[in-house]
């Protein structure tokens, strides 16, 4: 597909370590929409950063997914475990400078501190061999206005600490490598589910240390299951069924806000996809979904 406005270029991210389920449509679906209704580019990436944790054949059941459902991305796919270069480079650059540092804390020793890094290895001066790096974060808070979820803050230093952009088995960690491939791929607007609500004020702090332009944020709610869990890989969600594609794609119209008619029951999936594009409207998004997934039929 040829998109007419090459001002707004989105994307699509999912992680190999599973299927994708309902939740992972709902993400694919709004950030498609979004970036078609403005006349704008979508581009596919498959962020396969942690090999250990990739299910086989994971990533060419996403893209067979992805296209069943109608889906139709700008260019070539682009996989992060072909961008290790890009990332060894900045993280350098970023350590040189002293903006970065060796951290060889174990995970029993930061058990206390409940995921706020309290700086031990900050002045310690270890090399990178065996350590995870972590990037030195400022006393600061960090805000954006999110499209759906309105303005989020987040103290750095109180919240978060020094976060790894490098883990200590050598795997770039996925704050570095999105906000690298982002910028790189000129993104103009991330639309992404709400969990990664709160990773964006690190994002932004890099965005503003390596001089990048700052893109616009939409994040959706996440779809619950009847537990109240989110809907995910780690709850052994259904994977999407193809004969199923009409129906699911309406249902996540509906999760998103937007109300198609019963004409549509019978329509193919591009057929809805194409109805979704002429009305979409972000405005509609609830900001939280309360509703299970099984209740949205």
């Amino acid at each position: 597909m040829t998109a007419s406005n090459s001002s707004y270029i989105g994307r699509f991210a999912p992680t190999p370590s599973g299927y994708l389920h309902f939740g992972s449509l709902v993400a694919a679906l709004a950030s498609y929409l979004d970036a078609r209704a403005a006349g704008g580019r979508w581009l596919l990436r498959m962020e396969d950063l942690d090999p250990p944790r990739e299910e086989p054949g994971a990533q060419a059941a996403i893209l067979k997914a992805l296209e069943s459902y109608g889906f139709e991305w700008d260019g070539e796919m682009v996989r992060q475990s072909e961008r290790h270069d890009a990332y060894a480079d900045v993280l350098n650059r970023l350590f040189n400078h002293g903006l970065a540092y060796a951290c060889t804390c174990s995970r029993k020793q930061l058990e206390a501190y409940q995921g706020i890094y309290p700086g031990l290895c900050r002045n310690a001066g270890h090399g990178q061999d065996d350590a995870a790096i972590r990037l030195r974060v400022p006393e600061l808070e960090y805000h954006f206005n999110d499209r759906v979820q309105g303005e989020f803050r987040q103290h750095l230093g109180r919240e978060v600490g020094d976060f790894v952009i490098r883990r200590r088995d050598g795997l770039y960690a996925y704050q570095l490598a999105v906000v690298l491939d982002d910028a790189w791929q000129g993104v103009t607007d991330i639309v992404r589910g709400a969990d990664l609500l709160d990773s964006t004020p690190r994002q932004l702090y890099l965005q503003e240390l390596l001089g990048l332009s700052q893109p616009r944020y939409l994040h959706v709610p996440l779809i619950t299951q009847p537990d109240g869990n989110k809907l995910g890989k780690s709850y052994r969600s259904p994977p999407l069924a193809e004969d199923q594609a009409t129906a699911l794609l309406l249902r996540a119209l509906r999760a998103l806000g937007q109300m198609p008619g019963s004409e549509l029951d019978d329509a193919t999936p591009r057929e809805v996809l194409n109805w979704g594009i002429a009305h979409w409207d972000a405005g509609l998004i609830p900001r939280t979904l309360s509703v299970p997934e099984a209740q949205l039929r």
